[in-house]
């Protein structure tokens, strides 16, 4: 893999062709040369019932702040064209990163698909203001896609699950779009079923994005809030499908045989979702992209349900420390203010992404939603789908964060 200062030295030799050929071109000195290829587009699906069609794989944000301008470039070169972004990524800055981007090419705004995310934690009408610095910040006069970020209890308080269904919320997202600075609406859901259910039932959100596995229950809460909003049109977005997958096998023989590592077959089982129209992934490095972006271009049917199987033993069969999400989990959260979930997240971006996100979370978290004190995380364990080990995991979480 180049580092960034070897793909900084290419970027700048080429610049200094194309700067070198339009000068040959201008004085006709030589024949016309043939156009640089266009990039291999990646594969598209449609957003909801009334969205566009956008890349099933997304350019997910809180990249690394000294390369996410190379990685936004390579993104680009690589053919995608959905960009994730978000008011607090890249410690505030990574719009500005965009603006830059923006600045130096104008023209590609209109060719991506673009979104960001603020935290309106007085209710949806502060969206109305919020809009406004978000545009700002990124140098552009609309965004594609603007959303509520991380909406759950947590963060908003337990009544913001009824903000999807709000008559509040609903005026918020009319206004929004006829403001011409927004052209679709909806939030990040961090919290459990009962929050895509509510969207479903308000029925005028465009989008969410959601903590999203392919070993969710059947049948189960989540399935069925998943269907019904995609049977009202409101287009779902996957997020952080590989969070749980750090630690597991990248190559295991089932997958091999199908040309595919772990991870790339665990995009492919997400995308074998038809209700999933994209999966917004986290790229910190090239590598990364590539694989991704292969997974994207080399899926054409949805996996046999055998090799899903397969999938989820090789998953949950690793060490883990962030619950996908399962009927559980829900229930205990139910009733307590204890971010188990929240907390066993943090200890997962602290383990693989080497930063102090996890901490800078953590520290955010309200002292109530820390103190487990009085909570059966034995119980948790016990009967948590997945087995994550919350008592180990919450005492990293201390010892981590003190």
């Amino acid at each position: 893999m180049q580092s960034e200062n070897e793909l900084s030295r290419r970027d700048f030799v080429q610049g200094l062709s194309v700067a070198g050929a339009a000068v040959v071109a201008a004085s006709a000195v030589h024949a016309d040369e043939p156009a640089a290829p266009k990039p291999d587009l990646l594969p598209t699906r449609k957003l909801g019932k009334n969205g566009p069609n956008v890349s099933m794989l997304a350019m997910g944000g809180d990249m690394p702040p000294t390369s996410a301008m190379n990685l936004i470039n390579r993104a680009w070169s690589q053919g995608m064209r959905y960009y994730d972004t978000a008011q607090k990524y890249g410690h505030a800055h990574e719009e500005s990163v965009y603006r830059e981007w923006f600045a130096r090419n104008p023209e590609r705004r209109k060719e991506i698909f673009l979104v960001s995310k603020d935290y309106p934690k007085h209710g949806p009408e502060q969206m109305l203001e919020m809009i406004d610095k978000r545009l700002e910040a990124l140098g552009t006069t609309y965004l594609d896609l603007f959303f509520i970020h991380q909406l759950c209890p947590e963060v908003y308080g337990k009544e913001s699950v009824n903000w999807p269904k709000s008559e509040t919320f609903r005026k918020v997202a009319d206004k929004l779009r006829s403001s011409g600075k927004v052209k679709m609406v909806g939030f990040s859901c961090h919290g459990g079923p009962e929050y895509i259910q509510a969207a479903a039932d308000g029925g005028f959100l465009d989008a969410l994005m959601v903590f999203y596995t392919p070993f969710y229950e059947r049948g189960g809460e989540f399935d069925r809030a998943l269907t019904a909003c995609h049977e009202k049109g409101i287009g779902l977005i996957a997020m952080k499908t590989l969070r749980h997958a750090g630690n597991v096998p990248t190559r295991v023989p089932e997958f091999e045989k199908m040309g595919l590592t772990t991870q790339q077959a665990l995009l492919q089982a997400v995308w074998s979702d038809p209700r999933i129209s994209a999966i917004c992934n986290s790229i910190g490095n090239f590598d990364q992209m590539r694989s991704s972006i292969s997974a994207a271009h080399g899926y054409k049917a949805p996996l046999h349900v055998s090799m899903v199987e397969q999938l989820e033993k090789v998953v949950m069969g690793s060490r883990r420390t962030m619950c996908p999400g399962c009927p559980s989990c829900e229930a205990h959260a139910a009733g307590t203010d204890f971010a188990f979930r929240d907390i066993a997240r943090y200890v997962t971006y602290h383990e693989q992404d080497r930063s102090n996100k996890g901490r800078d979370l953590y520290s955010a978290l309200t002292s109530a939603a820390r103190d487990g004190a009085n909570v059966d995380l034995a119980a948790i364990k016990k009967s948590c789908y997945f087995g994550i080990d919350y008592p180990e995991v919450i005492a990293r979480a201390t010892r981590y964060f003190g």
